[in-house]
């Protein structure tokens, strides 16, 4: 039986938005997906109008305020799209979207004008065309397999795409992101692992956490299947505001990843989506906390901060600056407190 919400009437009846504010929801809701699943409705607090879960998954009016620079294809996906089903941004890796679902609907998501219950998945047809794609240029070393969120779909069918890039030698890496084991953790089964696995490639797991509550025993379950399965896990969280825009909260998600068996991987600077400025972090304040973070994590702990620079021209580091020039030659090297250091060190030994 499905447990999500998946209407204002539904969040309505279940305590999770006001019946005097459901009315101003009408309007989101026809335009983007809504859906909560009974994992991630159990951690909101009801009480608190900024709970950090909530912000995440409720909806909102601002999302229908779009701001000039905001785009519905804000990292450039149908520039690089040469086949239906796939993205092509950058020489060696590909993306490959067989579905347009998700177990939940992100109020700040990119693709939110491309994803949702009326979103066409691949037919078999178009899914065998872009694997095709994929054969005929070995230059591609890996693909990643994302929507939608793929595991959305069958074990059977995911076991399927997995063996198809098995054949293909040029492919190495088969990368998967998802939501899934936080937001429906159960549906990550010991067969759903194991299909994910593979004995000939390099099989990552993708997972997408933003706030330590995330981190049920139910998800640490389904993490903990997917590690026995042998999928390597790596986490991406989007940096949004009312959420963990705080040194002290990214910090302990980042620790509470890395004690589950997750390396967490990127921090994403949020993208220019319609109607999500309401979440937006500035650069400059991303780039300070990530410098407290650094002061306080170990490095299997650090994320990389990021941004996807709008047209589709691609991802690149946007962290803090620790080195500068310093007059008279050498550098200047600033730490993780912003005290300033000369390297090499002043009066150093010559070698």
């Amino acid at each position: 039986m499905d447990k999500t919400y998946r209407s204002v009437r539904k969040l309505t009846e279940a305590g999770l938005v006001s019946a005097d504010g459901a009315s101003r929801l009408l309007p989101v809701a026809e335009r983007y997906a809504i859906a909560v699943t009974e994992n991630m409705a159990a951690l909101i607090d009801r009480d608190h109008a900024g709970d950090p879960i909530g912000k995440q998954f409720l909806p909102d009016p601002r999302e229908l305020e779009t701001r000039p620079e905001e785009r519905i294809d804000p990292i450039g996906d149908e520039a690089h799209s040469p086949i239906k089903g796939i993205v092509h941004r950058y020489p060696d890796r590909v993306l490959l979207k067989p579905i347009h679902s998700c177990p939940v609907y992100c109020r700040f998501c990119f693709r939110r004008e491309m994803v949702g219950p009326g979103g066409e998945a691949l037919t078999v047809a178009e899914t065998g065309a872009a694997i095709d794609y994929v054969r005929s240029r070995p230059e591609i070393w890996e693909v990643i397999v994302t929507g939608g969120d793929p595991l959305m779909l069958s074990a059977r069918r995911i076991r399927e795409i997995g063996a198809a890039f098995d054949r293909i030698d040029h492919v190495r890496v088969l990368r998967w992101h998802s939501r899934v084991p936080i937001a429906d953790p159960e549906k990550i089964t010991e067969e759903l692992a194991s299909a994910l696995a593979s004995s000939t490639r390099s099989v990552w797991l993708a997972v997408h956490c933003n706030h330590p509550r995330e981190l049920t025993a139910a998800a640490t379950a389904a993490l903990q299947r997917l590690a026995a399965a042998g999928v390597v896990m790596i986490s991406q969280t989007v940096l949004l505001k009312g959420v963990n825009d705080d040194a002290a909260v990214l910090e302990q998600l980042m620790r509470g990843l890395v004690e589950r068996g997750v390396r967490p991987y990127y921090l994403h600077q949020l993208d220019l989506a319609p109607g999500t400025d309401h979440f937006r972090v500035s650069v400059a304040a991303g780039q300070e906390i990530v410098r407290v973070l650094r002061g306080r994590l170990s490095g299997i702990a650090q994320p990389l901060y990021v941004l996807d620079i709008p047209g589709g021209h691609g991802k690149v580091p946007i962290g803090p600056n620790y080195v500068e020039d310093a007059l008279g030659g050498g550098l200047t090297i600033n730490d993780p407190n912003s005290a300033a250091h000369s390297y090499p060190p002043r009066g150093a030994d010559r070698f």
